[in-house]
């Protein structure tokens, strides 16, 4: 297992829209490259890109120090370390948050203090308190559209390298689930209760099982396009729903949306379900950003090719 890690340089994979899904990968990830080695843990993503239900995945039981629904422990447990018995073998710290109440240069050396009595420490905004430490994470965890896994060595990757990529990606995430959101309100009601979700680059994947849906896909797209021109603001309302200009609509990951509709561009669905042979189920396929017309036909083309398989 050391020496698979030592050879990993960064992994990818998609970041899946809704906490339980979160979780399921956060499990995946902590099997597959976790160390018990591993005791600095760098995570970069901005606000809204899922961090925390990645990293309940990951470590079971940890207590965040900024919880999402806005409980914050104080005093905070990395600022007031103790050699006893109890102590915590884990800290988390939330640089961004902790920053506006304690001066970085501090946090910085109690983050090296941790270390050097053999805690772990999981540090959120790792690319902010880099400069300070003057060494990278064991492990770097980065949060966009898509999941980056890094395990730094003497050659890189610098967490600034990992923040440009999460950062840049995670408008077409919101942008997608908001999108994907919208389609479900679109939708008949029956077809909605029974839709499933999926990942693709730059949009999204709904799913239904068997049988082929019996709505109109133009007349989704022209009502989801009708929505978005009203700048509706969609806002959480609680950890299973949003609100879309004053609709509740039951959602598995309500913070990450963008703020009105009308942030969603170029949103564009694929004007036929596709037929996935291997679990049975027909997809619904809709991308956004500005090559989302080009994306859609990709896909549409690469999927035709599958039909020459032999099962």
């Amino acid at each position: 297992m050391q020496e698979r890690q030592k050879n990993h340089i960064l992994s990818s994979y998609f970041a899946p829209r809704g906490h339980q899904r979160m979780y399921a990968l956060g499990m995946q990830l902590a099997q597959l490259y976790l160390s018990p080695f591993d005791k600095l843990i760098g995570v970069i993503g901005d606000a809204g890109s899922g961090k925390s239900a990645l990293l309940r995945g990951m470590f079971p039981g940890l207590e965040l120090t900024n919880d999402d629904d806005g409980v914050y422990v104080r005093p905070l447990p990395l600022l007031e370390q103790n050699n006893g018995y109890f102590s915590p073998h884990t800290y988390h710290v939330d640089i961004r948050f902790e920053n506006g109440f304690t001066q970085m240069s501090v946090l910085a050396e109690a983050i090296i203090e941790a270390l050097h009595n053999g805690k772990r420490v999981i540090v959120e905004h790792f690319d902010l308190i880099y400069p300070l430490l003057g060494f990278n994470a064991n492990l770097m965890i980065g949060v966009g559209e898509q999941v980056l896994i890094a395990r730094p060595n003497l050659f890189g990757p610098e967490p600034q390298e990992i923040r440009d990529k999460v950062y840049e990606s995670l408008s077409y995430r919101l942008m997608a689930h908001s999108a994907e959101d919208l389609c479900e309100l679109c939708m008949p009601e029956h077809e909605t209760a029974r839709c499933g979700h999926d990942d693709v680059r730059h949009g999204f994947i709904i799913t239904f099982p068997e049988t082929k849906p019996d709505f109109d896909i133009l007349e989704v797209e022209k009502k989801v396009n009708e929505v978005i021109s009203k700048n509706l603001p969609i806002t959480y309302v609680d950890n299973h729903h949003i609100s879309v200009g004053g609709r509740h609509h039951f959602c598995t990951g309500p913070r990450i949306h963008v703020s009105h509709t009308g942030m969603i561009e170029n949103f564009h669905l694929l004007n036929h379900f596709i037929y996935d042979r291997f679990n049975r189920r027909y997809m619904l396929v809709g991308c956004v950003g500005k090559n989302a017309e080009s994306n859609l036909k990709k896909l549409d083309a690469h999927q035709k090719k599958q039909n020459d398989l032999i099962l």
